[in-house]
Formats: C-alpha cells, structure tokens, sequence
C-alpha cells in the first residue's frame, strides 16, 4: 500500500502480507515432518535408511553445531571432528562404566564432555582469530586423536582404541533395525534444530552476530566478547558432542580415533560453507550435499551403462565434487540456503515479475 509522509512516498505492508509467507513456511515444514516420520520409515528401503538417511541426519546435526559456531558468531574451527570424538567415547565410557545408565543419559553426557573441552580449545579465540584461530582449534584434532589412541582408560583398555556397543534401548524400546535406527535420529535432530532456532533468534543469538560483524563495536555497546564466544563454543560443542555420540553408537556400532579424524572436521566445515553460513536450513542442505552427491556420482556410470574402470570412476567422482563446490561458492557464496530462499520468495510473487 502506497501512502505519503512528510512529502514522501513510503509503502506499507498489511499485516496478513507479513503473515501468510509465515504460516506458509510452518505448514511446508509440517508437511516434511510429517513425510519423514511416517511416510519415509513406512516406504523407504534399508539401504536408503542406514547408508543415506541416518548419515544425513547425523551429519545435519553436527553441521548444526558447527553453523552457530562459525556462522552465527564467526569463529572458525577445525576442530569439529575432535568434538565429535569426544563425545563418542564419552558417551561410551558413561555407557560400559555405570550399569543402567540410559541411553539418553549417555548421550547427553557425552555432550556436556565435549562442552568442556570445546570451551577450554575456545578459550584462545579471547585472544586469536581467523587463520591463528583455525590452527589453535586444529590443535585440538591432534590432541584428541593421540589421547584416544594411547590412554587406554578412555577406550575401556582397547589397545586398538577401537570400542563398540550394542543392544540399544531407549525408553524400553530397542533401537536395532534401521528404521528405529532412523527414528530416533530424526526425534533428536529435531528437538536440537528447534532449540538450535530459538536460541539464535533469542538474546545470546544476537550477540553472537553482533560478535561475528564486528567484535570491536559490539564490546562498546555492552557485549562480553569472552561470555558471547566461550557460550559459542559450548553450546556448539555440546551439539556437535552429542552427533559424534550417535554417529558412534547408532551409525556405526563400532568405531576407532580414524572414524572422527580431520578428513570429518574438513567434511563438516565444507557442509557448513555450502548449506550457507548463519541458516539452520543451510545446515541441512549442505549435509544433503556433501552425502547424496558422492553416492550419485559414483553409480551414474552404471546407469546410463558407461563402461568405466572402478579406480577412474573414483578420482572422477572428487574432481567433479570439488568443481561443483567451487561452481557453487562462486554462483551464491551464501550458500544453498540462500539460492532456496530465492526460490521461495519467486515462487510467492509467480507469475508477477514484481
């Protein structure tokens, strides 16, 4: 609506404008909620549960904590991988060492692990940034991969540093099949990505931004620079904590220090930067890259029956995985949550080119 002020001309927007693109949004996420918890465990083959969907989930969780980390308040790890680590084999000592603990417990034990190391590698980002930040937290990785592998306390005197569990129950109700598997994945991504959305939208995550846009100006306005990046570091840390738990426990069975080595944190920080920085979806769409691409990549010889040797199709898979990455960075260096969000806004005004 067009009205004049002050010899001006200025727009206003009804309230339902505002409205409706809100309640459109709620009702697609219903809409996919409904789809993943009652029509994917009821469809879906247990190859596309336990080889895609439970890694996507997982993943989109510690992408998730990476994200409020380095996209909400701005300072880089390198670390993520180490995080993750520690919430595994915590969560596995709490498990094996105290009879009856439940799942859950263990689980969220093995967050609030990895929150106190995540605020103690945090602690330099008081003082470095940047690139002397991502080596201070790369510090980390190394750290935590020696320590697993050489105090056997930590892995229930493995000498290998490889652990495993089994007979997972949650609630009473066993966790064996891909599909609980996949249940119960989805149930605790989607309780940390509500929680992950408040809190950003919340005070904290304000400074946080405020932080991550300039930390000088935000200091002068009132904000703690150390409260703002240690709570940072914490919370991300303690979801990131909680993904290496699962992907340890639910995921993988069975695991070493190799299933949580750089190659996962380098992984994460690529999800994070494609899914788009500051954006809980970003975080998902991302996960969904950096999962389902490779997996197409590698079979699309066999189904246009292209005959290609294994080793060729191997390294053609991370040349055109790398290229198409660097196509995105430089197409919407926002990532792809922007490039949906675009389409969302066009899609409202089509076929109106205004």
């Amino acid at each position: 609506m067009l009205y004049r002020e002050n010899g001006q001309f200025k727009t206003s927007y009804r309230k339902d404008q505002q409205v409706f693109p809100i309640l459109q949004d709620r009702i697609a996420i219903a809409l996919v909620l409904l789809v993943a918890f009652v029509l994917v465990p009821l469809t879906a083959q247990e190859y596309l549960v336990r080889a895609i969907l439970i890694p996507f989930l997982i993943l989109s969780l510690a992408a998730l904590g990476l994200n409020i980390l380095v996209g909400y308040c701005g300072q880089i790890s390198l670390g993520t991988g180490a995080f993750m680590a520690v919430g595994a084999y915590a969560a596995y000592n709490f498990h094996v060492r105290i009879e009856g603990l439940p799942l859950l417990v263990s689980l969220l034990a093995g967050g609030l692990c990895a929150t106190a190391v995540g605020v103690v590698f945090g602690i330099p980002s008081l003082r470095i940034k940047g690139l002397y930040l991502a080596v201070a937290t790369l510090a980390a990785q190394f750290f935590v991969d020696w320590a697993f592998l050489r105090i056997r306390w930590f892995t229930h005197d493995s000498p290998s540093g490889s652990v495993s569990v089994s007979n997972l129950q949650v609630f009473g109700l066993p966790i064996e099949t891909p599909t609980q598997k996949y249940l119960f994945c989805l149930a605790v991504v989607v309780v940390f990505a509500v929680l992950a959305k408040n809190l950003v939208r919340g005070a904290i995550g304000r400074e946080w931004m405020a932080i991550r846009d300039m930390d000088v100006a935000a200091s002068v306005i009132g904000i703690q620079p150390m409260y703002a990046k240690l709570t940072a570091f914490a919370v991300s840390s303690f979801i990131v904590g909680v993904a290496g738990a699962l992907w340890g426990f639910v995921h993988l069975g069975s695991w070493e220090p190799a299933a949580f080595s750089i190659d996962r944190s380098f992984q994460l920080l690529f999800m994070v930067i494609i899914g788009g920085l500051g954006s809980i979806m970003g975080s998902f769409f991302g996960a969904a890259f950096i999962v389902v691409l490779p997996i197409v990549l590698d079979n699309m010889p066999y189904w246009f029956g292209v005959p290609i040797d294994t080793a060729l199709a191997a390294h053609l898979t991370f040349m055109i995985f790398g290229a198409l990455i660097i196509f995105f960075l430089i197409v919407e260096p926002h990532g792809l949550a922007r490039l949906w969000s675009i389409g969302k806004e066009k899609l409202r005004i089509w076929p109106f080119p205004h």
